[in-house]
């Protein structure tokens, strides 16, 4: 199967529906490391956005959703994950949330928040993508949601709220279950990037309260009952930066994650992927695989960064 976010549909495909719209006036965006700022549900919510320098006329653009880290900001998705570089070397748009401020663990993905609230953050990411889609040339049918730590617990809860928007998720170092809310099963199937760092993967390091194994499994179970394309990833470095190879000229050493998310436009037929049958692209660690289980983790007691 050839498939890739710039492809044409092929006939008969399920499309995306139309981008949301937005209740009021979308603001001006913002250039990074500015934040845009608008009000939604009630509440001045901001997020960074992050493009090419230059768009060819024509030219439709992938979005990239990246939720941050308990302890991060937008600031740190820019510097540690350089999604700026990436942004202009893989051609998509990426929008770097600010959290409301008003949970503990930054965004709402704990089991003691209600559905109320876990819909008021869906709408925010409704209304971002809404004023992205207004200023900006968005490809309607690669929208996907990443996240790291909290990021990626709450990424988790945006794809059962949203699946019928998004194309995949990617999932580094989160999960679902124990005193997260559990994975919604979703009629849309999602291809997912699941990686986490082995069984150290503990916060915090002292009093474990998120095992990350344990969580990413029990999203891994929920994926694989429901048919969803899998990407596992497991790098036995705890819950630290995954020990990514410095790239090669041309590419980014966060590919594994741009290289997905362009990979699985959202009118794959269910459960499919263009990796299925064959080896991962280069970019894919050695250390990862395809399925639930399909990775070959990392061995204990490499040099982790």
């Amino acid at each position: 199967m050839v498939a890739s976010c710039g492809a044409t549909p092929p006939a008969g495909a399920v499309l995306a529906p139309a981008l949301p719209t937005y209740a009021g006036t979308c603001p001006a965006l913002a250039a990074a490391p500015a934040m845009t700022t608008l009000s939604s549900s009630g509440a001045d919510r901001s997020f960074v956005v992050v493009r090419p320098a230059t768009i060819a006329a024509g030219e439709k653009l992938p979005v990239v959703f990246f939720w941050h880290w308990l302890g991060g900001d937008p600031q740190d998705v820019l510097d540690i994950v350089d999604i700026g570089a990436a942004a202009e070397l893989r051609r998509f748009i990426g929008v770097i949330p600010k959290p409301k401020g008003d949970v503990l663990f930054r965004w709402p993905f704990e089991s003691s928040q209600s559905d109320a609230r876990v819909e008021e953050e869906a709408k925010f990411f409704d209304d971002a993508l809404a004023c992205v889609g207004a200023a900006l040339p968005v490809n309607k049918e690669c929208v996907a949601t990443a996240g790291v730590s909290a990021g990626a617990l709450w990424s988790a809860q945006l794809a059962g709220a949203r699946a019928n928007r998004l194309s995949s998720i990617v999932s580094l170092s989160g999960g679902v279950d124990g005193i997260i809310r559990p994975w919604t099963p979703v009629a849309h199937k999602l291809p997912a990037l699941v990686l986490w760092g082995g069984p150290t993967d503990v916060y915090p390091s002292n009093f474990p309260v998120m095992k990350f194994e344990t969580a990413s499994k029990k999203l891994e179970e929920g994926l694989a009952a429901g048919g969803h394309a899998m990407v596992e990833c497991v790098h036995n470095c705890g819950h630290d930066v995954p020990p990514l190879d410095p790239p090669a000229a041309g590419a980014h050493q966060w590919d594994l994650v741009w290289k997905f998310v362009l990979d699985h436009p959202y009118w794959l037929g269910a459960g499919q992927s263009p990796y299925a049958g064959k080896p991962l692209p280069a970019g894919f660690p050695a250390w990862c695989g395809q399925g639930k289980g399909g990775a070959t983790p990392r061995a204990a007691g490499a040099a982790c960064p």
